[in-house]
């Protein structure tokens, strides 16, 4: 059929009315209860099937069907949903096919069926859609509804169907109405006071028009006539009816403002909010059902308030945010001690996850994130929808939201910091996946709204970038709905010249996974602390080396002499710069110059040796290394991180890993902001691996590695000469983790278990410390070790705690270090070159520097054999 070609409604009087409802048009009826819709939509069905047209019935509300089924037909739909060799969930039945959709799958689930739904129907096709309104119930807000809308409505329009849709007067907001009336190519209101008076008023018809075509019409059942309302008396009717239903029903709230006003009220006045508290929980906070349960235990009603009040947008708030919070409500309610004295207040605000989709929708990127939900779209349109995010624009009502953000925390710092709905849950943690963004936040409003702004976007953007797309496919969470919520906090830490940054920030673990100490408790947990910004605690940038603490004996060190700990200190520290309006790091001799001498007191430490030396040639000079020593030495600063981690593993019932920042006192005081937790993804049970005997060795350490115990046959080992790592030009070292990237997807492709052992730091962003990998260039390495190389200054860091360090437990990669100490028994490199290299098979146009660089051993049948036992951190690896 032609586009726009001309059907009828099965009301003569309507075709005239509207000059026929047209092939394309989307006709949504606002009626005041689902009686209305039926006066229009059961002569639509009768003409449809007698027209022979093809009928097709999206039903996912709770109301009563809008066409008539039987207890049959209800009954088939049941066993065809819980069909899973079905496609869809439909039956066929007297002319109408009745498909059955599950909104309560969240937005992107429900709305893709839909769409696949049309697609398999085709051109021509003739809908009848349950209650919009009914969407705003299950997804508690009319944005989400007015996305569905949106997106759906012109796939429909393209196909040239028909579509009716209705929707409920006085349950939204005049900007949703507005939305879905912007983008139908029909709507019309119904009013009525009996079924004698029925009436209804075109208020869009898109692309004709006569003189009484957006006049009230007066619609009789009884004859099926339509009569434009042209008589006085006539009018006066129509128009009582219309001011009665208005001012009783009219409203510019959405439905969930309306829900909040009401339960306020009900609060005020003392009634039992505990149903309506598990309601807000579910529909604000997360999908997360461990994580549910356990914000229910704690949370109370003023608690929701708190958050409703500090919420820009509808939707979820997110894992991280959701972490966040229930940590610190786990605190204050079983350590009130240390929450009321030693704990930062929290004054963060929390984006919904309803405004990522709308960003979506609004900026015309739909379709790109449908085509990349597709398998052979995965990582083609990731890339361009990562394009397209990164240079949207945000309404004028999502600004003002934005405003009041920025308006609250002045010109102080600011992180805007991913929450998405699968982040920090329990058994995924999406570390270091998504972005977190500094703003400054300096200038006048626009500039600041500008920079927000631009913040916000690198973070939407992200959830496309090539490690998240890695890291969702690898978990089996490529086809799972992931809405990006955000979190906005104020950067803690003090002024200091033209610098912000607080005394010093880590990560802690609850449990450690490491055993560097005899006989050391992992159970007791472990810190990573660096002074400034936590960046340098969870990223691995040029020389530093974050303090490691273990919990169980936090001042023993594995450094043997005053020299090895200087070097292996922390060298530079993040901080705001406000002269030059960004973050970035400074060398620590200029951070400890301006900081007070209390807070230098507490990181650094003095090399004796340095100082004595200078004294003896006349000069008197300090020498001060980075190292948190004054904090390690802190009992009660120790002694409160075991309690908040040995307290939050027990509420979890499970392993937990924080983000935290440390601002000290003249008088030796220090305030703790708990900026993230979740749980760790890390098995505390391993059986004992015994070791072979007589074998060919290629590597034997002890005491220098992480992961599960494990018996492995091994397929392929790819070796990164250091020498001849270091001798490669600097400007092409990068290239390198392109090349490892090839290597570990031959290794996916096909089915290999494979070895990797890498020169210096796994991915560091220094390539003249290691390569600079992301986790997508390694994510199929079963083990990953760093060999040191003290020649040319290549030094292992495992570096527990960081975010690289999360990837690999949660991949369960092994991962280790081949130390030049006493940790090293054997390793026999030149084994190695005994086999053929097979990169060339592999990545056929490299030049021949790197053939020489990389070994890469394609075992065969011949395979190698990978020993790990946790409990006695030994590994060893042979061949046959």
């Amino acid at each position: 059929m032609a586009a726009f070609e001309r059907a009828k409604s099965g009301i003569p009087g309507l075709d005239k009315a509207l000059d026929n409802i047209r092939l394309g048009d989307n006709v949504v009826w606002n009626v005041t209860n689902l009686n209305e819709f039926s006066y229009f939509v059961n002569p639509y069905v009768k003409q449809a099937k007698e027209d022979n047209r093809n009928l097709i019935y999206i039903r996912f509300a709770n109301h009563p069907p809008l066409i008539e089924m039987t207890d049959e037909d209800f009954r088939l739909l049941e066993i065809e949903q819980n069909n899973p060799d079905s496609e869809f969930c439909m039956i066929k039945r007297d002319g109408i096919k009745i498909y059955k959709v599950n909104p309560y799958n969240q937005f992107e689930t429900f709305t893709l069926e839909v769409h696949r739904i049309i697609e398999k129907e085709g051109f021509d096709a003739f809908y009848v859609f349950d209650c919009l309104s009914d969407l705003q119930a299950v997804w508690s807000t009319d944005l989400m509804m007015g996305n569905f809308f949106k997106v759906t409505c012109p796939f429909l329009f393209k196909l040239d169907t028909i579509a009716y849709f209705p929707i409920i007067r006085g349950r939204h907001s005049y900007d949703a109405i507005a939305k879905i009336r912007e983008t139908t190519q029909l709507f019309l209101n119904v009013y009525s006071n009996s079924p004698e008076e029925v009436y209804f008023s075109p208020l869009k018809v898109w692309n004709r028009y006569s003189q009484t075509m957006f006049l009230g019409h007066k619609f009789n059942l009884k004859t099926g006539s339509v009569k434009v309302l042209q008589d006085g008396q006539e009018l006066s009717k129509y128009y009582k009816t219309i001011n009665s239903e208005i001012y009783q029903n009219g409203q510019t709230l959405d439905s969930w403002e309306r829900y909040m006003l009401q339960i306020r009220r009900e609060y005020a006045e003392g009634k039992d909010l505990s149903e309506e508290c598990d309601k807000i929980c579910e529909l604000m906070m997360t999908k997360d059902e461990k994580m549910l349960s356990k914000i229910k235990e704690y949370f109370t009603f003023d608690d929701y308030l708190t958050i409703y009040d500090r919420r820009i947008g509808s939707g979820l708030v997110g894992g991280k945010t959701c972490g966040m919070l229930l940590a610190r409500k786990i605190i204050e309610k079983n350590c009130p001690e240390i929450y009321n004295n030693t704990f930062e207040p929290d004054d963060s605000f929390y984006i919904g996850s309803d405004l990522f989709y709308t960003y979506i929708v609004s900026n015309d990127l739909w379709d790109l994130r449908v085509n990349q939900r597709t398998e052979e779209g995965y990582y083609e349109y990731g890339r361009k929808l990562e394009e397209g995010l990164k240079n949207g624009v945000f309404s004028d009502e999502i600004k003002k939201g934005f405003i009041q953000i920025l308006d609250y925390f002045g010109q102080n710092p600011i992180i805007v910091r991913s929450s998405s709905f699968l982040e920090d849950g329990y058994g995924n943690a999406f570390a270091g996946k998504y972005e977190s963004v500094f703003c400054v936040n300096r200038g006048t409003l626009e500039e600041r709204l500008a920079a927000f702004e631009d913040a916000v976007k690198i973070v939407y953007a992200s959830t496309m970038n090539i490690s998240a797309l890695e890291y969702r496919k690898l978990n089996g969470l490529d086809d799972t709905d992931e809405q990006m919520a955000l979190l906005v906090q104020r950067v803690s830490g003090s002024y200091c010249g033209d610098y912000l940054f607080p005394t010093a920030a880590g990560v802690g673990f609850s449990y450690s996974p490491y055993s560097p100490l005899p006989d050391m408790d992992n159970s007791k947990g472990m810190l990573r602390l660096v002074m400034g910004l936590g960046t340098k605690a969870v990223d691995r940038t040029k020389k530093d080396y974050p303090r490691i603490i273990n919990l169980d004996k936090p001042e023993v060190t594995l450094m043997k002499d005053i020299k090895e700990k200087h070097r292996y200190s922390q060298h530079y520290l993040d901080v705001i710069d406000f002269k030059e309006m960004r973050l970035h790091d400074i060398p620590v001799g200029e951070g400890l110059d301006i900081i007070p001498r209390y807070a230098k007191k507490v990181l650094g430490d003095h090399d004796r040796e340095a100082e004595r030396m200078f004294r003896e040639r006349g000069q008197r000079r300090e020498i001060i290394f980075v190292n948190c020593e004054g904090l390690v030495k802190n009992h009660e600063f120790i002694d409160v991180m075991k309690e908040i981690l040995n307290t939050l593993e027990s509420a979890y019932d499970y392993p937990v890993d924080i983000e935290y920042t440390v601002n000290v006192g003249e008088d030796n005081s220090f305030n703790i902001n708990l900026l993230q937790c979740r749980p760790l993804q890390v098995s505390t049970n391993n059986e004992n691996i015994e070791m072979p005997e007589d074998k060919t060795v290629l590597f034997h350490i002890k005491e220098s590695s992480m992961g599960m115990s494990r018996k492995n046959k091994i397929d392929a080992i790819c070796y990164v000469d250091p020498h001849k790592y270091y001798e490669y030009p600097y400007a092409q070292k990068s290239s390198i983790s392109r090349v490892i990237g090839e290597v570990n997807t031959y290794c996916k492709n096909n089915d290999k278990t494979a070895i990797l052992i890498v020169p210096g730091r796994i991915g560091t962003s220094s390539p003249e410390l290691g390569i600079p990998v992301v986790f997508a260039d390694i994510s199929h390495f079963s083990a990953i070790l760093e060999e040191s190389y003290s020649e040319v200054g290549y030094m292992p860091e495992l570096s527990f705690g960081s975010h690289m360090f999360q990837d690999l437990v949660e991949a369960e990669i092994y991962y280790g270090a081949l130390f030049e100490n006493e940790k090293k028994i054997e390793f026999n490199r030149d084994l190695i070159y005994d086999y053929p290299n097979v990169l060339k098979d592999i990545s056929p146009n490299l030049n021949d520097d790197v053939y020489d660089m990389i070994q890469v051993i394609d075992f065969g049948e011949d395979k190698a054999e990978f020993y790990h036992d946790m409990n006695n951190d030994e590994t060893m690896c042979i061949f046959k």
